[in-house]
């Protein structure tokens, strides 16, 4: 399944207000004692300035502090994931555009017809890939779509991530919780019942059983 490309101004329209309404200048400073000071005012001429996307918007924590300054608000911005299915060529193309560009992201896999459901509820059908980039939902995988809105969601082209960086494994769309039977408590064993005797006459004329 292929998207059909968004014109230039759809998009920004779409995406980029919230980036320029956002934009602040950050300044990278050290101080005396040589620690790094991130600011939106100048310390000294020595300070270098870098033009943020955003950097004072707010947006979910990134798992892995160790990644650059600039890529870490980018992720707590507009945060990626992949929605993916076993066996499908467009989803593994999707998968190694975000692998070579060095792109942060989550993946969920649909397997289950509770992943199903909760795919339709999502996005409106079952199909994969589909790529979300912040509350942008991208369906079918196309190359130059999926560039497109990663380079103005504000991603680098080429790779920015740590050495040791590693994406988190794929997990379920929906996390099934299977329920363990409880144990059966053992039954006590029953007491045997001393059989009761009839009660004859003597016993019935004689109560105390008194013994002549």
């Amino acid at each position: 399944m292929r998207t059909l490309l968004t014109t230039p101004l759809v998009l920004l329209t779409l995406l980029l207000p919230s980036l320029v309404q956002g934009q602040s200048i950050i300044y990278r400073q050290v101080d005396a004692t040589g620690g790094v000071i991130f600011s939106d005012r100048p310390m000294g001429d020595a300070a270098q300035k870098t033009t943020v996307a955003g950097a004072t918007g707010s947006g979910p924590a990134s798992a892995d502090q160790a990644l650059p300054f600039a890529l870490r608000e980018t992720v707590q911005r507009f945060p990626v994931t992949l929605f993916t299915a076993k066996d499908c060529a467009p989803c593994d193309s999707g998968r190694k555009l975000l692998q070579q560009r060095g792109i942060p992201f989550s993946e969920k896999t649909i397997a289950t017809p509770e992943d199903a459901g909760a795919m339709t509820r999502l996005s409106g059908s079952t199909s994969v890939p589909l790529l979300t980039v912040g509350k942008q939902q991208l369906k079918g995988y196309s190359d130059s779509s999926w560039t497109q809105y990663l380079t103005a969601a504000g991603y680098p082209s080429t790779g920015a991530l740590p050495a040791n960086y590693r994406n988190p494994n794929p997990t379920p769309l929906v996390e099934l919780v299977v329920s363990k039977p409880e144990l059966a408590q053992p039954q006590p064993s029953p007491v045997p019942q001393e059989p009761v005797q009839p009660a004859n006459r003597a016993s019935q004329e004689n109560p105390a059983g008194i013994i002549f």
